[in-house]
C-alpha cells in the first residue's frame, strides 16, 4: 500500500518536495495545502493531486492522510507541526525546526508523546560526502577532533527576498552546526559571532560564527549570502575537519560539474535536488525516501532525532544573540 502523503507550504521548496515525493516508489501525493488559491490550483494540476486545502487543520482531519511535509517559513513551523502530530500523522519538518528554542522544545515534547514520528530535514546528513566523513570519523581515522571549518556561501540574487525572513547564521549555518555536532558527538558550550551588511534588509548579509565545544574543539562557520550575482555556482560549500591523527576535506562546489556556454561558466547542483532522467533526485529524495521507509516500517527515524535538531537551533540562535550583543554567549 502506498503511503498517502501531504505537503503543507507550497513555496519554491514545497514544490521541490512534491517533485521528490513523486519520484519515490510507494508514495501517493494525496493532498496539498497553501493559503494562496492560485498556487494551490497550479501545483494540484501539475502533480494531479485531487485534495487541496487552504487550512492545514482541515487537511489534517482527513483520516486517509498518513504523513506530511511541513515546508512553511521557519517561524511558521510550530503550529502545523504540533497539529499534525496531535492528529496522529507522521511529520517531516524542514529545517530549522522552529524560530525559538521554546518552540523547538514544544515540538520535541509533542514528538515524544505522539503516535506518529517526527523527522527534521537536515539534508546534509544525506549528502554522501558528509555521510562518508562521519563514517571515517567514527572509524577513528583522524583521531580526536580539534578543529572544524565550514563555508556555505551563496549569490546575492538567491537571498534578496529571503533576508527579510531569515538570516544566514540560522538559515544556512544550521546545516554546518548540525554536521559539527553529528561528527563530533560533542556539546557546544559557547558561541561568538559577528555579522555584516551590504543591503538594507531585515537580516544581515553575512555571518561568521565560532563555537567552543566541551572537548575544547573549535568550530568556525562562514555564511556569506552576498556573493556576486555572476558567480558560476549557487553555493560555495566546503568543510574541513582536523583531528589529532588526520584530516578530512570536503568540497561540494563548482569543480564537480561545469558547463561553459554563451553566457559563461555555470555549475548546476548535482547533489541536493538535481534532475536525473526527468525525476527529482539527490539528497532531498534520499532523505524523504528514508522518512517514508520509516513510516512504512513503523519505526522512528534514527539518522536525525528531534533533540539533535533542537541543539543545532539552540547553537545558531546563541550565535545570533552574540552578533547582536557583541558578547560570547554561553549555551544553557
Amino acid at each position: 500500500m502506498a503511503v498517502k502523503y501531504g505537503v503543507i507550504g507550497l513555496g519554491w521548496f514545497g514544490e521541490k518536495h512534491c517533485e521528490a515525493l513523486g519520484a519515490i516508489p510507494g508514495v501517493e501525493l494525496h493532498s496539498l495545502c497553501t493559503r494562496t488559491p492560485s498556487r494551490l490550483a497550479e501545483l494540484a494540476s501539475r502533480f494531479q493531486v485531487p485534495r487541496t486545502f487552504t487550512d492545514y487543520r482541515e487537511m489534517l482531519a482527513d483520516p486517509e492522510l498518513q504523513a506530511v511535509s511541513v515546508v512553511t517559513m521557519w517561524d511558521q513551523h510550530t503550529e502545523p507541526t504540533l497539529a499534525a502530530l496531535a492528529a496522529g500523522k507522521h511529520v517531516f519538518l524542514e529545517k530549522p525546526m522552529a524560530s525559538t528554542v521554546e518552540d523547538c522544545q514544544r515540538i520535541v515534547a509533542a514528538a515524544d508523546a505522539a503516535a506518529g514520528c517526527l523527522m527534521v530535514g537536515h539534508i546534509c546528513r544525506f549528502n554522501p560526502r558528509y555521510a562518508a566523513a562521519r563514517a571515517e570519523i567514527q572509524a577513528g581515522r583522524i583521531g580526536r577532533i580539534l578543529s572544524m571549518y565550514a563555508r556555505r556561501n551563496i549569490p546575492a540574487f538567491v537571498t534578496d527576498e529571503i533576508l527579510n525572513k531569515i538570516g544566514p547564521i540560522i538559515g544556512d549555518g544550521v546545516h554546518d552546526t548540525d554536521l559539527m555536532l553529528w561528527f563530533s558527538g560533542d556539546r557546544i558550550e559557547t558561541a561568538y559571532a559577528q555579522t555584516g551588511r551590504m543591503r538594507d534588509r531585515k537580516h544581515p548579509d553575512l555571518g561568521w560564527t565560532m563555537y567552543r565545544f566541551a572537548s575544547g574543539a573549535i568550530g568556525v562557520l562562514e555564511d556569506v549570502w552576498c556573493l556576486p550575482n555572476k558567480t558560476a555556482f549557487q553555493i560555495d560549500e566546503r568543510m574541513e575537519i582536523i583531528g589529532t591523527e588526520g584530516s578530512i576535506h570536503i568540497h561540494e562546489t563548482h569543480p564537480n560539474f561545469s558547463i561553459c556556454d554563451a553566457e559563461g561558466w555555470h555549475s548546476p547542483d548535482t547533489t541536493y535536488w538535481p534532475l536525473l532522467h526527468g525525476q527529482r533526485a539527490g539528497a532531498l529524495r534520499d532523505e524523504l525516501a528514508y522518512f517514508v521507509g520509516c513510516v512504512r516500517d513503523g519505526i522512528r527515524p534514527t539518522l536525525i532525532t528531534p533533540r539533535e535538531s533542537l541543539e543545532a537551533v539552540r547553537a545558531c540562535l546563541a550565535a545570533e544573540e552574540s552578533a547582536a550583543t557583541g558578547r560570547i554567549v554561553t549555551l544553557a
